[in-house]
């Protein structure tokens, strides 16, 4: 769950005397590993769940608050938005029926998060990110109060000095900045543990990177973001680009982002990593409370290593080590998988657990020195082209280049089931669950293709923002059956599907819009009306600011009253014009429109032209909701 009581630093002697615990914790560590002191007589293996909360109309619900108190559970927490929450499973053995025992734990507790939910007009939502969520979701106000996510938010703004800007291409491109780092809590993910001893921990965290592209490929569940269809794992993108403390300027040095895949193979030592971590990363927050952890062992005490955990909690490796206590008193060491995405439904998470875990156990002996075998830039490839293509991808591996679908289901199963074997594991959870795998994979449909599938369906006569709507309606009806997602029917334009919510102007604005400037010849503006078939065209300055506006009946005044060539777009344009945001009501937009006798209204995001709203929208958005109809 991550140590609450944390707050910036306040000078830089709080900040060396973090830095010394830092140190002091990673010696104890060397002393932990070299002393034989990790447990090893069990292996246990667990998750958490990340859920998104939606209200009634679909979009993020700001109420976790209100989830978190009427289930009153202390196996649910916060997550950085005030939609979402988290579930953290206890954890289990790692053999004979684990998997069912972990679903039924599973389904319990999101039962009880649902029925919590349903007092509130809410809906629990299994998806790697909400389709419907936007910009305006991730307004500071919506963090969740906790000193944990308001210190690291300031130490990352300090350290970037500037917002955070997303740039993410599939498809469609996506643009755009962002003041703070809640662009991190559009992700939502279900996080699974390996417990593993120190001396299996370099080749069995090789192969945990070794096998990430295949795994992503199998469980991608994230391929929208604000309308835009990008990468098959936009989370992937998306979470590096949100909280990236690096500036345009270190462009030219070979830096790496704080969520990373990592840039090379694991050679000596559990160690390396974290030491790797502390040369590369700056801390940027402190507990309040730290221990002397060198001390602590000389006393014959296990050390909690709170500064190394806390520092590595700001460094997001897709594969990430940690180190706890158990329930004995002993320390042991974890893998947590944090590339896998939520949903599509508990069935396919747990499947998606019982592959993975199943091929981390079932590592072939042939690879088990793979750091010697493979260059490290290939497992890097599979893995990015995993989360951008999916099950579409071919993966390089052992000097060969083999698509996705033919690797997972003549290699990877194989080992998975071995390594589920190895652990007696029982064979009715094997077959159950790999099946699903299996299925999905012959079908090539997992969440993503599903979802892209369908969106594509309801994008036709609509808008993305209506199709959005749909989809996560659909996913939320779906997912109460149980089912797994190969096996959900694919949308149809029935009259639920087709039917419209247009409540505000963000999902019938116009956003391709044709701009000029403030120096352009009139005969331009002229052209650009006839080409693009337009009664408006926006003004905007170098700044990407809106100035003035341009509208066709200006141009046939001008016309009647006699034609200056010499006229530019600025002598022309009108420069009190009445603006609405993308929040705006639909009916406060048509009133202000009917009001005030204009035609066309701008829609402004932080002072940014971001869509254009005219009487064209507004008869589209009538025609296909059939409001006046008989």
């Amino acid at each position: 769950m991550g140590d609450h009581h944390v707050s910036k630093f306040e000078d830089s002697s709080e900040k060396q005397a973090f830095t010394k615990n830092l140190l002091s914790d990673l010696k104890a560590l060397d002393l932990l590993v070299k002393n034989d002191l990790f447990e090893k007589d069990v292996q246990r293996i667990g998750a958490e769940q990340e859920l998104g909360l939606v209200g009634k109309d679909w979009y993020p619900a700001m109420l976790y608050d209100k989830i978190l108190d009427e289930v009153n559970d202390p196996h649910f927490t916060t997550e950085l938005g005030r939609f979402n929450i988290e579930i953290n499973l206890d954890p289990i053995e790692f053999q004979g029926s684990c998997f069912s025992e972990l679903r039924n734990q599973l389904d319990t507790l999101l039962n009880k998060a649902k029925e919590a939910a349903k007092k509130h007009d809410v809906h629990i939502i299994l998806t790697g990110i909400l389709p419907t969520i936007g910009s305006g979701h991730l307004q500071f106000k919506n963090m969740t109060p906790n000193p944990r996510y308001k210190a690291l938010n300031d130490m990352i703004k300090g350290v970037k000095s500037t917002g955070f800007e997303l740039n993410i291409q599939g498809i469609d491109e996506l643009k755009t900045y962002h003041p703070n780092i809640l662009f991190e809590s559009a992700n939502t993910s279900f996080q699974i543990h390996y417990q593993l001893t120190p001396e299996k921990f370099v080749s069995s965290y090789n192969w945990a990177q070794a096998i990430a592209g295949p795994v992503l490929a199998v469980t991608a569940n994230s391929p929208l973001l604000m309308g835009k269809r990008l990468w098959k794992e936009t989370r992937i993108a998306l979470f590096q680009q949100s909280i990236d403390t690096r500036n345009s300027t270190h462009l030219k040095r070979d830096l790496e982002p704080r969520v990373t895949f990592g840039q090379r193979w694991l050679k000596e030592s559990v160690t390396e990593l974290y030491r790797d971590n502390i040369t590369r990363f700056n801390p940027l927050i402190a507990p309040k409370i730290t221990e002397n952890s060198l001390e602590k062992i000389a006393n014959n005490e296990i050390p909690k290593l709170s500064a190394l955990c806390l520092h590595s909690g700001t460094v997001y490796m897709w594969n990430r080590v940690c180190y706890g206590i158990s329930s004995t008193g002993k320390p042991h060491l974890r893998i947590e998988n944090r590339y896998i995405p939520s949903g599509p439904s508990t069935l396919d998470e747990i499947a998606n657990a019982t592959f993975w875990l199943g091929l981390m156990e079932g590592m072939p002996e042939e690879f088990q020195n793979i750091n010697s075998q493979m260059d490290f830039e290939d497992i890097r490839y599979n893995f990015y082209n995993a989360a951008r293509t999916g099950l579409e991808s071919n993966f390089r591996w052992n000097g060969e280049s083999i698509p996705a679908q033919k690797f997972i289901l003549e290699h990877c199963l194989e080992w998975a089931k071995n390594g589920l074997q190895k652990r007696n594991v029982d064979q009715g959870d094997i077959d159950n669950y790999l099946g699903i795998i299996e299925r999905r994979v012959k079908k090539r449909t997992n969440g993503a293709s599903w979802i892209l599938t369908n969106f594509n369906e309801m994008l036709e006569d609509s808008t993305p923002y209506e199709a959005n709507i749909n989809i996560i309606r659909s996913m939320n009806k779906q997912e109460s059956t149980g089912k797994p997602v190969h096996e959900w029917p694919m949308l149809e334009k029935t009259p639920l599907n087709r039917h419209k919510h247009y409540h505000t102007v963000e999902q019938i604005m116009s956003t391709d819009i044709p701009t000029a400037k403030e120096d352009d010849i009139l005969q331009l503006v002229i052209n650009f009306m006839v080409w693009r078939n337009v009664r408006y065209i926006a003004v905007e300055n170098n700044k990407h600011e809106l100035v003035g506006l341009v509208a066709s009946r200006i141009l046939v005044k001008l016309l009647s009253d006699g034609w200056n060539e010499d006229l530019v777009v600025k002598d022309i344009m009108v420069k009190n014009i009445v603006t609405v945001t993308p929040s705006t009501t639909t009916a406060e937009a048509i009133k202000i429109m009917a009001s005030k006798n204009i035609g066309c209204l701008p829609v402004l995001s932080n002072k940014k032209l971001v869509g254009m709203l005219t009487e064209r929208e507004i008869v589209q958005a009538t025609n296909i909701t059939g409001k006046f109809y008989d």
